[in-house]
C-alpha cells in the first residue's frame, strides 16, 4: 500500500519535461567547442557577447573562458521558462526574430506512426535559426538566434524530443526506476533528460566528462537535420522499458545500460554536428556588419 501511495503521489506531482537537462546541453556544447575551428570560435564568442544575457552566463559559468560561456548559452532556451522577462508563446505565433517569448513548441516535434510531423517545430526552427545566422540580419537578431540554435541541435538528438503525440514524447508515460531511490517513479521523458548527469555539472568536471564521452564514442556522420530527426524517431522503440515492475514498466539493468549508451552517443553526435554547422555558418557570416 505504501508503495502504491508513493506512486500516486509521484504521478500527481510530476511536471512536464522539456529537454536534455542543463548538463546534457553543456556537454554537447563543450564537445562542439572542441571541434570548432579558430575562426568559428572567434565568430561565436563575438556574437554571444552581444546577447543581453551574456553577463548572466558569465556569472553562472564562474569564469570568463569562452568555452564555458558557450556551454552556458546552450542552456538559455530552457532557463527562460522560469524567467519573468519572458512569456509563453501565443497560439499560432511562430516568431522570426528577437522577442520575449518562450516558444515552448520549438523544443520538440511529435510524429505520427508513419513518421510524419503532427505538432512541434523543432526541426523547422533549427532551419529558421540557421537562416537568420546566414542572413544579413542585425547583430542583435543573430545574437538571439545563436543560443537557440545551440539548444535546439541538442534537443533534436534526445529521442523523446522526436516522440509520439499520444504520450507527448514520453511525458505521459510513467515508469519505475529502482536505481533511483529518491525518485522511484518518474515519467519517461524526465528519465531520459537526466541521463547526461547532474544538471549543475560545470567547470573541470564538465570538461572531463566531455573528454570521456568523446574517447568512448566514434565521430558522428554529419548528415542533415531531417536525418537527425529521423534517427531520434527510429530510437523510440529502444527508449521505452518493456519489463513489468510492481505497477509500471520497470528500468532493468539491461535497459539502463542501453539507454545510457544511446544518450552518450547522441550527446557526442550533437556536439560534432553543431560544430560543423557553426563553422559552415561562420564562413558565410563572419565579417558581416549591421
Amino acid at each position: 500500500m505504501r508503495r502504491l501511495l508513493t506512486l500516486l503521489f509521484c504521478l500527481l506531482c510530476t511536471s512536464p519535461s522539456w529537454a536534455w537537462n542543463a548538463a546534457g546541453h553543456r556537454l554537447s556544447a563543450v564537445i562542439a567547442w572542441q571541434q570548432l575551428s579558430v575562426d568559428g570560435r572567434l565568430w561565436v564568442d563575438a556574437l554571444l557577447r552581444q546577447h543581453e544575457d551574456y553577463p548572466r552566463w558569465r556569472e553562472k559559468s564562474g569564469t570568463g573562458e569562452p568555452a564555458a560561456l558557450f556551454a552556458e548559452a546552450a542552456t538559455w532556451a530552457d532557463s527562460i521558462r522560469n524567467d519573468r522577462r519572458y512569456r509563453d508563446s501565443r497560439r499560432g505565433e511562430d516568431g522570426t526574430g528577437p522577442d520575449q517569448q518562450r516558444h515552448n513548441d520549438w523544443h520538440y516535434v511529435n510524429l505520427d506512426r508513419h513518421g510524419r510531423p503532427v505538432s512541434g517545430q523543432l526541426d523547422r526552427q533549427i532551419r529558421e535559426m540557421q537562416a537568420i545566422l546566414r542572413s544579413t540580419a542585425s547583430t542583435a537578431e543573430k545574437a538571439w538566434a545563436l543560443p537557440w540554435l545551440l539548444h535546439l541541435v541538442g534537443d533534436i538528438h534526445q529521442p523523446l524530443h522526436v516522440g509520439h503525440l499520444e504520450d507527448r514524447g514520453g511525458n505521459g508515460t510513467q515508469i519505475e526506476d529502482p536505481f533511483n531511490p529518491r525518485q522511484p517513479f518518474i515519467d519517461l521523458h524526465s528519465y531520459w533528460d537526466q541521463l547526461p548527469g547532474p544538471r549543475g555539472l560545470r567547470g573541470k568536471r564538465l570538461f572531463a566528462r566531455a573528454r570521456q564521452l568523446q574517447q568512448n564514442t566514434l565521430p558522428a556522420d554529419i548528415g542533415h537535420i531531417r536525418q537527425w530527426r529521423d534517427e531520434s524517431y527510429q530510437l523510440l522503440p529502444e527508449a521505452y522499458p518493456t519489463a513489468a515492475g510492481t505497477v509500471l514498466p520497470i528500468v532493468t539493468t539491461e535497459f539502463r545500460d542501453q539507454a545510457q549508451a544511446i544518450a552518450n552517443r547522441r550527446l557526442v553526435e550533437a556536439g560534432h554536428r553543431l560544430a560543423h554547422l557553426l563553422d559552415d555558418i561562420a564562413r558565410v557570416s563572419r565579417g558581416t556588419t549591421d
